[in-house]
């Protein structure tokens, strides 16, 4: 029952963190299950079971609040679940060690352009409820998102979110909100593989309730997060987690000492905590300036009415 509340606590904050921010779950949830000595293989099968269920409950509250693009969600999931499988099936024995740092500098990369885009000049399309983009984008980076998500315990919601979020053509809660719902299909495509390559005996029926049952409870509220923070905000927030992360991945690939660690990482959340500030900064100066430019603008139309 200890390990069941454990770990209903993390799987709702780590879908907290997820609904809200399109990213995360897997990350923070398959972290802590290495940590308490749970092999890759099995850590990565416990955190796709177990959001099989909270996937489906974010993909729900999602579209209740209008967050879900359903065409973008078909053409970035169905790519999703077949590289989610061959993830699973074929390479998750394979360490990912290797091509970690590679990966997590092409995503600092985007993570840095992500902030500094959102808080200082955000992208003018951000408010597009529907997708543009199209298969020829979307199955490639669908099918990529999903092999990493599999092999590498997550990484769909990191490879995929700042992808979308980068071309600056869909809203941020949409880009949210549809990725979310996606991963349902992605999170069945790899339990099917991993339950094939490794059987259920391996599985402790506990860490995945816990996981489960705290991202299912988390879900609606996440949702509801989603469509109240400002897109510049949200894409800001979404940024900084991107940069903060990837950067932790680098230096522990390249055995940066704990100490020197520190002050990279509150050089980063203070930058982060700045960005956010100017993305707040300009949306209130942006409120602001809309009253006065209506106002200036009713005399001229009383004037053309004359």
């Amino acid at each position: 029952m200890r390990t069941l509340i454990v770990f209903a606590l993390v799987g709702f904050g780590a879908q907290l963190v997820d609904g809200a921010l399109g990213m995360a779950y897997g990350v923070t949830s398959t972290s802590l299950l290495l940590l308490a000595g749970t092999n890759p293989a099995t850590a990565s099968a416990s955190v796709h079971l177990a959001e099989v269920g909270t996937t489906l409950a974010a993909g729900a509250s999602h579209w209740r609040f209008g967050n879900v693009d359903w065409k973008l969600v078909l053409r970035l999931g169905v790519p999703g679940a077949i590289g989610a499988f061959l993830g699973a099936t074929v390479l998750s024995a394979l360490s990912t060690e290797d091509a970690a740092p590679y990966m997590s500098g092409v995503l600092l990369a985007l993570g840095v352009y992500i902030l500094v885009r959102f808080s200082v000049r955000p992208p003018r399309v951000s408010t597009a409820r529907v997708s543009p983009h199209r298969s020829k984008f979307l199955s490639p980076l669908g099918l990529i998102a999903g092999f990493v998500d599999a092999s590498g315990g997550g990484g769909w919601g990191p490879v995929a979110t700042p992808a979308l979020l980068t071309a600056g053509k869909t809203a941020p809660r949409t880009v949210i909100g549809s990725v979310d719902t996606s991963e349902f299909l992605v999170a069945v495509a790899a339990s099917i593989g991993f339950l094939l390559g490794l059987g259920s005996t391996v599985l402790d029926p506990w860490t995945i309730g816990g996981l489960l049952l705290g991202g299912v409870l988390a879900a609606p509220v996440a949702a509801w997060l989603v469509t109240k923070i400002p897109a510049p905000v949200l894409g800001t927030a979404v940024g900084g987690l991107i940069v903060l992360t990837n950067t932790r991945s680098i230096l522990r690939a390249l055995d940066v000492a704990d100490g020197a660690r520190t002050p990279i990482y509150l050089a980063i959340v203070g930058i982060w905590v700045a960005a956010v500030a100017i993305a707040v900064a300009k949306l209130r100066q942006a409120a602001a300036e809309e009253p006065a430019e209506a106002t200036d603008a009713e005399p001229a139309t009383v004037a053309a009415r004359d």
